[in-house]
């Protein structure tokens, strides 16, 4: 199929007219909270009730939610959940009722029906206690940023080698975003020929009074780059092609917060891929209260052919949903609204490979290269306040 007919089956499938702002009532957009936004699908399950049970443990961060709503639409069983805190254990009771109480990690363990653990642990924890989850002989999927330290990243790697379990990240502004994956198809057919850079503008929310306090402590979250940059690395390894990356410029930052000294609230990177692509970072805390999303995540790929750009979350001033996606070649220019249109195949996927020890979701080392570009950028960067 060549790109133009690619795209023109896509746009009458997904229905491409320019759509009016009404069109999106502003009850269905709930994007406002970045560290508790867990996007829900249709389901499409590829498994049947129990075939596929997983635990969910150490919920620090509210990804959590994301993850399991993502398994459990594809159809996989929420069997375990444990956590410290009982506060924790109870509120993602309240969404998962089915879920039996753990007392411990050794409950989950002796469970031989849990084939995955999820875990949305403090960062600089999450790399430990994915070793020690592969090392039972269950595969491991951990929120991003799945490391603080390049020496973490080594002993996952170590695990992952001798046990032959699997240590997934939770990507999400990619994986849990219908114009990034629709993106990714684009970008697999051809449609704007090789691509030359991809630049991703990634603003967040930082909502500090509702913040954990491990969340303002370098050692623990691991730094702007690490944290924010994990989602924009590994979407340029995706969209790109590229295997590996050199840093060639990092920066970041506390520019507004001297009453946290230790987080950084802006940060950029410019990379360069073994394959000769570019790609252009910039991640922040300063997203103003007047948006109604989180962030106005921006990504946009230049090509040999044409341009992609994606309005992640919102389109300002046009379109209170996201999921919007600008496409222009040599023919012309299109726009496609593809929220609820595309879904999330990725945790299907993922729970087949899973089941067949397949890498049709994502391979294992692009999972751990998008890691350590963010790590490598991080140890790269310049404080410039």
């Amino acid at each position: 199929m060549n790109r133009r007919t690619f795209l023109t089956s896509a746009a009458a499938t997904l229905a491409a007219a320019a759509v009016a702002p009404r069109a999106y009532p502003q009850a269905a957009f709930q994007k406002a909270d970045g560290m508790n936004y867990a996007p829900r699908g249709k389901p499409n399950p590829v498994v049947g009730p129990g075939e596929f049970v997983f635990a969910a443990a150490r919920l620090d961060h509210g990804h959590i939610y994301g993850m399991c709503n993502g398994l459990t639409e594809a159809g996989a069983t929420v069997g375990w959940v444990y956590d410290p805190d009982p506060k924790k254990t109870d509120a993602f009771l309240a969404k998962y009722p089915q879920a039996k109480v753990a007392r411990s990690m050794d409950e989950v363990y002796a469970d031989p029906r849990v084939k995955l653990v999820a875990s949305s642990a403090v960062t600089s924890e999450r790399g430990p206690f994915g070793c020690e989850v592969m090392a039972t002989g269950r595969d491991y999927f951990s929120d991003k940023a799945p490391f603080t330290t390049l020496e973490q990243l080594a002993q996952a790697r170590a695990v992952v080698a001798k046990t032959g379990r699997k240590y997934m990240v939770y990507y999400s502004e990619r994986l849990h975003n219908e114009s990034a994956m629709f993106a990714t198809d684009l970008v697999a057919q051809g449609a704007v020929g090789r691509v030359i850079q991809v630049i991703n503008i990634a603003p967040h929310r930082l909502s500090k009074a509702t913040r954990p306090a491990w969340f303002f402590e370098r050692a623990k979250y691991g730094g702007i780059l690490c944290d924010l940059g994990s989602h924009q690395f590994e979407q340029f390894l995706a969209y790109s092609g590229a295997t590996d990356a050199t840093v060639a410029r990092a920066a970041v930052g506390n520019f507004n917060n001297p009453d946290k000294p230790e987080l950084e609230d802006f940060g950029e990177t410019c990379l360069v891929g073994d394959n000769g692509a570019l790609d252009y970072v910039r991640v922040d805390w300063f997203t103003p209260d007047g948006l109604p999303a989180f962030g106005d995540g921006r990504t946009f790929i230049l090509g040999t052919t044409g341009t992609i750009e994606l309005r992640k979350y919102i389109d300002i001033g046009r379109y209170k949903a996201g999921d919007q996606v600008y496409i222009i070649d040599e023919k012309g220019e299109q726009h496609l609204s593809v929220a609820g249109k595309v879904g999330y195949r990725f945790f299907g996927e993922f729970i087949l490979d899973c089941l067949n020890r397949t890498e049709k979701a994502m391979t294992q080392a692009h999972a751990f290269m998008a890691a350590e570009i963010c790590l490598k950028a991080q140890a790269a960067a310049v404080r410039v306040t």
